[in-house]
C-alpha cells in the first residue's frame, strides 16, 4: 500500500503554497498540474504560480487588512511570500513582482523540493485515495469535468462572477512628455507614471468609453461581478463622474511641471524590474480589443501604446463556502478533502495563497495523527475564515481581507490608530498560536 501522503490538484498560488506547507512539515506531495496538456482561457506559460491577473500583492503596510496577512504570512513561512520578495519591482507602498521571475521562482523551488513530486496531467474526478487527504486548489478557471465532480460532491450549485484583466503596455512606447512620475501623496519622484487630463480630455474619453463594444457573454452566463475588480466600462455605468472618484482619482497626484491637480489620472504600475512593461492601474475590462486600442489610446501619453497584453474577461467559480466548508478548509461532506485559493470563497492572490497555506498545513496534520487547527479569529487568516464559514449563506460572496472582517474592537481610538492596534494585537495572537499548532518546532 501507497504510503499516506498530501495529494494537491492545481499548481496556482493556492496549490503551491499547500504542497510547500505540507513538505515543510516532512509529509509527502503530489501536486497535479493541468498546464501544459491544457491550458485555461487565461493562462499562458507552463509555469507554477503563473499571475494572470495584475502584478501587484497590494499594500505592503501593516496596518492595513492585506498587509498585515502578508505578514503573518511571513511568520508562517510562506512561499508565495518568499517568491514576491524575491522578485519584486518598485510599487510604492504596494508589493508588486516581476510575473515572469516570480512563477520561474515558485516553479524552481517546487521542483527542486525532494517531497513534492509534480504531475503534468489533468484530473477531471476529485481523487479518493485511502487515507490521503485531497487539497482541491484549481481556482477560478476550474475545468468543467472538474467542476461536475465537485458538483455532484456537493449537491449545491456553484456560484459564479467574471473577473477582468486590466491591459499592459510596452514602456517604450509611452509618451513621457506628457506623463509624470509619481506616488499618491508622496514628495518627489514615485514609483508610480501618471497620465493627467483635463475636463475636455476627460469627457472625451467617457463618450468613447460608452460607445465602445464589448465582448458578449456566452448565452449561459450571467454576470456577477466582484466590487473590488470592476470592469472600467461598468464603472461609469454607475454616472460619468464614477471614474474620477476610482481608478482616475487624481487626488494627491499635482503634476510637478506645473504645480496643478489634473482633472483626472490613468496610474501605470511597472509591470517588472527592468520597467519595460506597465499596467493600467483599475482599468480591468471586457471591451473587444479594437475597443480597447481606440479608447485607451486617446488617454494622454498612450497616444501610440504598444500594448504588450490586452484586457479580457475570465469567469471565476467558487463554493458556497458556509454551507460546504468547516473552519479547517475541510468539506463537512468529506473530510480528508480541502478546499483552498478562490475555489474556497476567497478574493485576491494573497487571501488565495493565506487558504492554501493553512489547507496544507491541516493536511499535512491529518497524515501526521494531528487534529486540524483554525487560526485566532483575530488574526487576518482566522477574519478570512470566520467570514467563509460563519457568513449567512444566502448573503454569502467572495471578499478581499479587509478589517470589516475582524472582530469588533472592544476600545475606543481614532481611526488612524486602528490599524496598527489590530495588527499588533494579530501578530501576538499568531505567534502564540504558531507555537502551539506548528509541529515542526520551527
Amino acid at each position: 500500500m501507497k504510503e499516506a501522503r498530501v495529494i494537491v490538484v492545481g499548481g496556482g498560488l493556492a496549490g503551491c503554497e499547500a504542497a510547500w506547507q505540507a513538505a515543510r512539515l516532512g509529509v509527502a506531495v503530489e501536486l497535479y498540474e493541468m498546464r501544459p496538456q491544457r491550458f485555461s482561457p487565461a493562462h499562458q506559460s507552463e509555469s507554477l504560480g503563473e499571475l494572470v491577473c495584475s502584478n501587484s500583492l497590494r499594500s505592503n503596510m501593516v496596518d492595513s487588512g492585506v498587509g498585515l496577512l502578508k505578514e503573518e504570512m511571513r511568520r508562517l513561512d510562506s512561499l508565495i511570500i518568499r517568491a514576491a520578495e524575491a522578485t519584486a519591482v518598485p510599487a510604492g507602498k504596494a508589493l508588486a513582482v516581476d510575473r515572469q521571475q516570480f512563477a520561474d521562482y515558485i516553479t524552481r523551488v517546487m521542483e527542486e523540493n525532494e517531497l513534492i513530486t509534480i504531475f503534468r496531467q489533468e484530473v477531471e474526478e476529485i481523487p479518493k485515495p485511502a487515507g490521503s487527504p485531497v487539497i482541491l486548489a484549481t481556482g477560478p478557471l476550474t475545468s468543467e469535468k472538474l467542476s461536475a465532480s465537485l458538483l455532484r460532491l456537493t449537491g449545491a450549485k456553484n456560484l459564479a462572477f467574471y473577473d477582468a484583466i486590466a491591459p499592459i503596455v510596452a514602456a517604450e512606447s509611452l509618451d513621457l512628455d506628457v506623463i509624470y512620475r509619481k506616488s499618491r501623496w508622496d514628495d518627489g519622484p514615485g514609483d508610480y507614471l501618471n497620465c493627467p487630463m483635463n475636463e475636455e480630455q476627460y469627457n472625451r474619453f467617457v463618450e468613447l468609453l460608452a460607445a465602445a463594444e464589448t465582448v458578449p457573454l456566452k448565452s449561459f452566463e450571467t454576470p456577477k461581478y466582484f466590487e473590488g475588480c470592476l470592469p472600467i466600462e461598468v464603472m461609469l455605468e454607475r454616472g460619468e463622474q464614477t471614474l474620477r472618484f476610482g481608478p482616475m482619482k487624481p487626488v494627491g497626484l499635482p503634476d510637478p511641471r506645473t504645480g496643478q491637480t489634473p482633472h483626472a489620472v490613468v496610474q501605470l504600475r511597472a509591470e517588472n524590474r527592468e520597467k519595460s512593461m506597465y499596467n493600467l492601474v483599475g482599468f480591468q475590462t471586457k471591451l473587444t480589443y479594437a475597443g480597447q486600442k481606440k479608447v485607451f489610446r486617446t488617454i494622454p501619453g498612450l497616444e501610440r501604446a504598444e500594448f504588450v497584453r490586452l484586457g479580457s474577461i475570465h469567469r471565476n467559480t467558487f463554493v458556497c463556502a458556509p454551507e460546504l466548508l468547516e473552519p479547517t478548509l475541510q468539506m463537512k461532506k468529506r473530510k480528508n478533502l480541502f478546499l483552498a485559493g478562490q475555489l474556497s470563497g476567497v478574493e485576491g492572490y494573497v487571501e488565495s495563497a493565506a487558504m492554501g497555506l493553512l489547507a496544507g498545513m491541516n493536511a499535512a496534520r491529518l497524515v501526521r495523527g494531528q487534529a486540524p487547527v483554525v487560526p485566532p479569529p483575530e488574526t487576518a487568516h482566522g477574519a478570512l475564515i470566520h467570514h467563509l464559514t460563519a457568513t449567512a449563506p444566502e448573503h454569502f460572496q467572495p471578499s478581499n481581507i479587509n478589517f470589516g472582517l475582524f472582530p469588533p474592537l472592544k476600545t475606543k481610538m481614532r481611526k488612524r490608530d486602528r490599524g496598527r492596534f489590530r495588527a499588533d494585537q494579530a501578530l501576538a495572537a499568531l505567534e502564540s498560536w504558531r507555537r502551539q499548532s506548528d509541529p515542526s518546532g520551527e
